[in-house]
């Protein structure tokens, strides 16, 4: 009995001693596969899993970078794999519920998740040092949370719940997902420091989801609008903090909200 419990001792040493790639592939299999048996297993309970699992992604990022976080304390990098998760396991059941489909949701987070924990792992080095690969990490982040955020919106747009609700739960995801957003273009140890800039996005949002909740239209429609307008406005936040706010950029920003627009509209009139 004893050497059975110091061999399952070496065993969890060995473990503790892989590198920080291979806990990241480590990690993705087993939020993956537990992703994959969500519905199948658990049915509708699997809301609560979701949850599960999001706070399940934050302990195996925890272990996978705990040392460098331990020098760097950047736990702003726990925000974004939070709610990726959190998005991905409520909307699987909007999804139907066939075995293609899951495979394909399934590879998508798997896929997302491992390019997001590399992204993490490069913010966190960067507040030591600089890093080349720190703007396809930035690239990578926003492209995660803009999926994130639309996964969101459509989750609880689907939920049809009274004006009030709405409003906070777009306001508890926005809020966050725009700080780390903003965050990994500054890399500032003070979590909140730029908190107004951050409460007026979300502000914007909150008040466009608004005006979204009374229109006669189907949740993915105004979800993908907010997610576009979350896109112009933080996008065009994170230009400016790069300073490259030019007049070539603002353009690009304003055809993607002509294009939004119209396909709102479209989709709108084509609903009534």
């Amino acid at each position: 009995m004893y050497k059975k419990f110091i061999q399952i001792l070496r065993k969890a040493k060995s473990l503790l001693r892989i590198s920080k790639r291979q806990k990241f592939i480590v990690s993705v299999f087993i939020l993956s596969s537990l992703l994959f048996l969500l519905q199948h297993l658990f049915g509708k309970s699997g809301v609560y899993i979701a949850f599960l699992l999001s706070f399940l992604t934050l302990i195996l990022l925890f272990w996978s970078t705990f040392r460098d976080l331990i020098e760097t304390r950047s736990f702003q990098v726990f925000i974004l794999p939070f709610f990726f998760s959190l998005s991905f396991g409520l909307f699987y059941f909007l999804v139907p519920a066939r075995f293609l489909t899951r495979l394909v949701m399934t590879s998508l987070y798997a896929v997302g998740l491992y390019s997001l924990l590399l992204s993490v792992n490069i913010f966190i080095v960067s507040s030591i040092r600089t890093i080349a690969l720190l703007s396809s990490a930035r690239t990578v982040s926003f492209t995660t949370a803009l999926l994130s955020y639309f996964f969101l919106s459509n989750v609880v747009f689907s939920l049809h719940t009274n004006v009030f609700i709405t409003l906070i739960l777009i306001f508890g995801f926005s809020f966050p997902l725009i700080l780390q957003s903003i965050w990994t273009y500054t890399l500032d140890k003070h979590l909140f420091s730029q908190i107004f800039w951050v409460l007026l996005l979300t502000i914007c949002l909150v008040e466009i989801s608004l005006i979204l909740w009374f229109f006669p239209t189907i949740p993915t429609i105004m979800a993908l609008f907010l997610t576009g307008f979350f896109y112009i406005v933080v996008g065009l936040s994170l230009v400016w903090f790069e300073k490259r706010l030019f007049k070539g950029v603002i353009w690009e920003y304003i055809w993607v909200a002509i294009v939004v627009f119209l396909v709102f509209v479209f989709f709108t009139i084509k609903g009534t």
